[in-house]
């Protein structure tokens, strides 16, 4: 069979021994043709399929979240029209809600800056999960909240919260949910860091209110010596069973709303809760005693950043080390 190759010019199998002429011109063509032109694209094709896969296909480090912690809800499009209908719906809903004693005035007006970003950012998912926390915070706030005045524990402001408590709850999460609008980013990792930050200050705010109300036995939380309730650092078996509620009630609430779905994401939201509150226990009893600039709305910005970190951090650990396989 005779097999013709591109600009060689010369068949195959080469000219007779006896045509010297015609051979030595093959041999002098064939001398002067480039390696890859005399191979042609048949041999040459092979070559390249070697060199291509030697490259290294890069890897991305957040593979293996879906697995894990389950595939995230849709997202709305990041539109001018999306923001532009969260900012309105934002300004109507603050006008009519600033009848209900929740916030104060100004308050309001930061929860109206809050809930635009959440909608922008998340949707209504977004937006309904903190709605869930602002609602079920003020309630247990509210609980015997005339004993706890007679008692100087309660809440200033008849339990209203100000722009101050908004940020201190809500800027880690605020911070997570607009990160989920980048190109590429690790939206489940994301998700996990902005439940955890509201399941923490859930299970802070169940565990403050009720422990200052019902708890028995308040010791500090670094030496377990007695102390008298509402001091910082204190905790109780009634407080810290409390928080254990408050972090399994708001779990559910963003089970129900699909921003949490696989049984290891909710209960590894569920414990860094719990351990949140704790260490926020811990800061409140070793630093906030003696740095005055320390107040309670900046020690809930570091729990609900610590929350966030700790959960995002052990997922991204256990996908790394294969152990979510």
């Amino acid at each position: 069979m005779v097999i013709r190759r591109r600009n060689v010019g010369c068949d195959y199998p080469p000219a007779p021994a006896g045509d010297r002429r015609r051979l030595g011109e093959c041999n002098r063509e064939r001398q002067a043709t480039p390696l890859l032109k005399r191979l042609g694209p048949v041999r040459s094709a092979p070559l390249s399929v070697l060199l291509l896969s030697a490259v290294p296909v890069p890897v991305s480090p957040f593979t293996g979240l879906e697995a894990l912690l389950g595939a995230p809800p849709l997202l709305p499009a990041q539109t001018l029209q999306h923001w532009l209908l969260a900012l309105a719906l934002h300004g109507l809903l603050i006008s009519a809600a600033q009848r209900f004693p929740l916030l104060t005035r100004s308050g309001w007006v930061h929860a109206g800056v809050l809930g635009t970003l959440l909608w922008g950012a998340l949707g209504w998912r977004g937006w309904l999960a903190v709605v869930g926390y602002l609602v079920l915070g003020s309630l247990v706030t509210r609980l015997g909240f005339r004993q706890k005045q007679q008692q100087g524990l309660a809440e200033a402001r008849g339990g209203r919260r100000g722009p101050e408590n908004v940020w201190g709850s809500a800027a880690t999460g605020a911070v997570l949910a607009l990160l989920t609008t980048v190109p590429g980013a690790p939206v489940p990792l994301l998700l996990l860091g902005f439940g955890a930050s509201f399941v923490a200050k859930l299970a802070d705010t169940c565990g403050s209110e009720i422990g200052k109300r019902w708890g028995r036995h308040t010791v500090l939380i670094t030496s377990l010596r007695p102390v008298p309730a509402g001091t910082e650092g204190a905790v109780s078996l009634e407080g810290t069973g409390a928080s254990l509620v408050g972090s399994a009630v708001m779990v559910l609430v963003l089970k129900l709303l699909g921003l949490l779905g696989s049984p290891p994401a909710l209960l590894l939201v569920l414990l860094v809760g719990v351990l949140a509150t704790l260490l926020e226990s811990w800061i409140g009893a070793t630093l906030q005693a003696r740095l005055a600039w320390l107040t309670n709305e900046l020690v809930n910005g570091i729990q609900t950043l610590l929350a966030a970190l700790i959960a995002m951090g052990l997922a991204w650990g256990a996908v790394a080390l294969g152990l979510a396989a």
